[in-house]
């Protein structure tokens, strides 16, 4: 985890603040734990020339859309998220299209894929929050990297909680993405993803 280090900007700190602050310490965990996945399968891929800060903000606040204070009666939470992470990056002073990016690259987390050559910070994400709640790719990384991330943010009732929010969702957003992933089988995945095995 040392060798990737955490972004030390206005923008970085007042998105972990306002996740801290609204969501739940399970969902927040995640939030952190999808910033190191996705920047150690950029290292895994030899990826490079990415926007850390960008990524970092986006992966923090990628779930904050679930909070019943952000909670869009007609957007789903992506989305949602995304509009709280232009409005705290405009506060930043960030350029209108480097507040666009952030929106953009929360949303896209939700895709089924993405395209790097596309799309970089989102495929991270993408592929970072794939792990986290599905399980996806767990044998990639290395195994003392995903124990070493564990255990300093512990995956302590993310399962439970991520099935809860999203499938409240899908039952009032049937349209939305929420709703594709529970008919995609999120809930079991949750709960079968390896990493669940690994959490000390």
């Amino acid at each position: 985890m040392a060798d990737f280090a955490v972004p030390d900007s206005a923008a970085a700190r007042a998105a972990l603040e306002v996740a801290a602050q609204y969501a739940r310490e399970p969902l927040v965990a995640h939030s952190v734990r999808s910033w190191y996945w996705a920047v150690g399968f950029a290292a895994l891929e030899g990826r490079q020339g990415f926007d850390a800060e960008l990524l970092y903000v986006a992966a923090v606040l990628h779930d904050v859309g679930l909070a019943e204070e952000f909670d869009n009666h007609t957007l789903s939470y992506e989305h949602a998220a995304g509009h709280v992470a232009w409005a705290l990056t405009a506060g930043a002073g960030w350029s209108v299209d480097r507040r666009a990016r952030a929106l953009e690259v929360i949303v896209l987390h939700n895709w089924p894929a993405v395209d790097p050559e596309l799309d970089l910070e989102g495929y991270l994400l993408e592929t970072a929050t794939g792990l986290d709640i599905s399980g996806n790719r767990a044998d990639d990384l290395p195994a003392e990297y995903l124990q070493e991330v564990l255990a300093a943010y512990p995956r302590r009732g993310i399962a439970a909680e991520f099935a809860l929010c999203v499938v409240d969702q899908a039952n009032r957003k049937p349209d939305t993405a929420a709703a594709r992933l529970v008919r995609g089988g999120l809930v079991e995945k949750l709960f079968q993803n390896p990493l669940e095995g690994m959490a000390r």
